[in-house]
């Protein structure tokens, strides 16, 4: 029987139900909530079998399998809560939120209820990120030491600096909405959780541009347009604009591992680097979709720039993220059916978390080092049994 699937947010990510509306093939979307009107006739006409509503609660009362909370980041805490108090296996587009205590709530209540709790990083699925998580268990650089990621992101000010997403009190920081992805895959690489950190970070640019509008009647679709070039030339930015645009974090990680994030969004290319050095070699990506190559060096060289040892080719295709959204939502609907293991982490969803809220406080405090508080034993442990312990009243 197919699973009776809710979403709540039908914004940019909500092209996520093109995977989950596959009547006879295990789910079925059987209702949409947004609160705009712009949102709801969105739902209406992708879902016309759907109900649709501007009533959170007219969803949680609905006979539903699962749900999709696809909502604006600074809202997750308080929709999240509820629908793991309604019992609905919940999954939460990245970030988990944007503080660190926002996360602690949600992991606290998911234990709580004893409701399964599933976090949208979908880049664990991405196959650049896989092929090179492969190379590194399997020895062929050694043992990981440190990991860099240069994360271009070239449609910066389209894509962050004309709506909430530019504004601190909404986002936080763009070390969230942006990098949490690369954080979690920082981690994931190289096998622990960041426990300090420190940052530094500047509104480089986008601060000067005068061109403003309150774009609230508009989605990103609308004003994205690669002529918005260059960066200084931009236009229709948020009048209210206050999240860096430039920002670098650096982290100590539990197993002694050193790692570094840098983002920056006026750059002409838009891709991710990752450099990962073991005791016995490096991998690097050159590109990060299908056709694009990792590059090992385990040999050494004398001098200057050395062809690698080895050129993996990225498979995948051009389906979501290089086949990684499909793969992302067949993982949480057999995860909201059965339960068991996944490759994503309500842990390491919160972990990333963590590394981009006191990586802001950082930035906005001189580049001071913060320890990152440890995650509650209790609730280690919950997860680390896949979430399968009884409840907790």
């Amino acid at each position: 029987m197919d699973l009776k699937v809710g979403i709540i947010g039908f914004g940019l990510r909500a092209s996520l139900h093109r995977y989950l509306q596959r009547p006879n093939e295990g789910s079925v979307v059987s209702i949409v909530c947004d609160t705009s009107e712009r949102g709801r006739q969105d739902a209406a006409e992708a879902l016309p079998d759907a109900v649709v509503t501007g009533d959170l609660q007219e969803l949680l009362d609905f006979e539903l399998d699962a749900v999709l909370v696809l909502t604006p980041d600074y809202t997750h805490r308080n929709v999240v809560v509820r629908t793991l108090k309604s019992g609905i296996p919940t999954f939460v587009e990245k970030p988990l939120d944007i503080t660190l205590e926002a996360a602690d709530e949600i992991l606290d209540t998911a234990r709580r209820t004893g409701t399964r709790l599933y976090v949208g990083h979908n880049m664990r699925h991405m196959p650049v990120i896989r092929q090179m998580k492969q190379l590194i268990d399997s020895g062929t650089i050694g043992e990981v030491k440190a990991v860099w990621c240069r994360h271009f992101v070239g449609n910066g000010g389209d894509y962050y600096f004309k709506d909430w997403h530019a504004q601190q009190r909404y986002a936080n920081t763009l070390l969230l909405q942006k990098g949490a992805h690369d954080i979690d895959v920082i981690h994931w690489l190289a096998g622990g959780y960041s426990t300090q950190v420190s940052g530094v970070g500047a509104l480089a640019v986008y601060g000067d541009v005068t061109d403003r509008r309150d774009n609230s009647d508009l989605r990103m679709r609308d004003w994205f347009s690669l002529s918005n070039w260059p960066p200084a030339k931009q236009t229709q930015l948020n009048p209210e604009l206050d999240v860096e645009d430039l920002s670098m974090v650096q982290m100590k990680l539990d197993n002694g591992v050193l790692a570094s994030y840098q983002q920056c969004h006026f750059t002409p290319d838009y891709w991710r680097n990752y450099t990962v050095i073991g005791s016995a070699g490096r991998l690097e990506n050159f590109g990060d979709g299908p056709g694009d190559f990792i590059h090992v060096w385990n040999t050494r060289s004398t001098h200057g720039f050395a062809e690698p040892d080895l050129k993996v080719e990225v498979n995948g295709d051009d389906e979501g993220h290089g086949g990684a959204d499909p793969n992302l939502i067949a993982e949480f609907l057999r995860f909201a059916r059965e339960g068991g293991a996944t490759d994503t982490s309500p842990v390491a969803a919160r972990a990333a978390v963590a590394v981009g809220d006191y990586g802001a406080r950082s930035m906005r405090a001189e580049g001071e080092a913060l320890q990152i508080p440890a995650l509650d034993g209790q609730l280690a442990e919950y997860f680390a049994a896949n979430q399968q312990a009884a409840a907790v009243s």
